[in-house]
């Protein structure tokens, strides 16, 4: 951790009051400290709940706006460090049926940040991404892909020691709005859960290992890099028998715009990419503003893909029962 990083900086979370911005906010407080933090979110209920919930430190400020009014983004990115990029609109179905609204809020948000975060002379800037944006197979995936491509590129618009621009790339997230586990908790005293195909498979994280995946690649980003964690895999029909060993299985059918297994890293782009110790790190392909100076790691295999089915860490039956207990 670089203490005095954090401490000197002040800090601006789109999508602050979201799930993965309420938990950074949390463990920002508790562990590094910084001189502001901006909660920048358009839901006004939801900043007087956490206001009023326990979030109304000193360095705490609330800012409503919206991602796609480029003026407030600016308005609110004066003496900002740093910017954590969490804003979107992520639900698949939803984004399929408002196509013209998750990308005015998922693509045009994201040229907002970089225009707004050059002009203002914001030091760095991390956009958070999903699997899903790997071979995108919905609409949310591809606006997700146009987002890390637009952030990726936005360096080439930095001029040299300006704003640099990286992302972070992971799977579901226990606890966070969407999570199956609510779900299956809800559906237990019924006796049944539904799964849509008992082969699938996911990548899962908890919150806590996000956000600290998400600040130590603030720390160690030079610029371009898609950072994407080393984390285990799970077993949907083993998360079931976690959360409700005693019931039956209906099994509903794949939904559209859905996959049976995740890709973080698909095999074109691992040929750009390299391992570290903790993550893999996508370099840019076309690196205008220069080449990247990332330089840990070793090349990945030829062929090499990272997905939820082939990977070589799985969480067992027992873990999934000790974590989704926690949630």
């Amino acid at each position: 951790m670089n203490k005095q990083l954090w401490q000197e900086s002040s800090i601006l979370i789109t999508g602050g009051t979201g799930s993965f911005g309420k938990k950074c906010i949390e463990i920002l407080l508790r562990d590094y400290h910084p001189r502001k933090i901006i909660i920048f979110s358009r839901d006004e209920l939801k900043q007087h709940e956490m206001l009023t919930g326990g979030f109304d430190h000193a360095s705490l400020r609330y800012f409503l706006g919206d991602i796609r009014d480029v003026d407030r983004m600016r308005r609110a990115m004066r003496g900002i460090d740093i910017v954590i990029h969490a804003a979107a609109l992520k639900q698949v179905p939803a984004c399929e049926y408002n196509p013209g609204e998750a990308v005015k809020t998922n693509v045009e948000g994201a040229r907002n940040i970089i225009d707004a975060a050059i002009d203002c002379g914001v030091k760095k800037v991390l956009g958070l991404s999903t699997d899903k944006a790997v071979n995108p197979v919905n609409l949310y995936g591809a606006t997700k892909l146009c987002a890390e491509k637009l952030l990726v590129q936005g360096n080439a618009y930095s001029a040299p020691g300006g704003t640099k621009f990286s992302c972070t790339r992971y799977g579901n997230v226990l606890g966070s709005r969407g999570s199956v586990i609510p779900v299956f908790r809800a559906q237990r005293p019924s006796g049944h859960l539904t799964v849509t195909d008992g082969r699938m498979t996911r990548f899962w994280l908890t919150l806590d290992q996000g956000v600290q995946f998400v600040l130590s690649s603030i720390e160690r980003m030079c610029g371009g890099e898609v950072f994407i964690p080393k984390i285990a895999s799970m077993r949907i029909l083993d998360l079931a028998a976690a959360v409700a060993p005693e019931c039956a299985i209906d099994f509903t059918g794949i939904r559209p715009g859905e996959k049976l297994h995740e890709m973080m890293i698909s095999r074109d782009e691992a040929r750009h990419a390299l391992e570290a110790e903790d993550r893999y790190v996508i370099l840019p392909e076309h690196p205008w503003w220069g080449a990247s100076n990332w330089s840990e790691g070793k090349p990945l295999a030829e062929g090499f893909e990272y997905t939820s089915d082939n990977n070589t860490q799985w969480m067992s039956i027992d873990e999934l029962r000790k974590i989704a207990g926690d949630y």
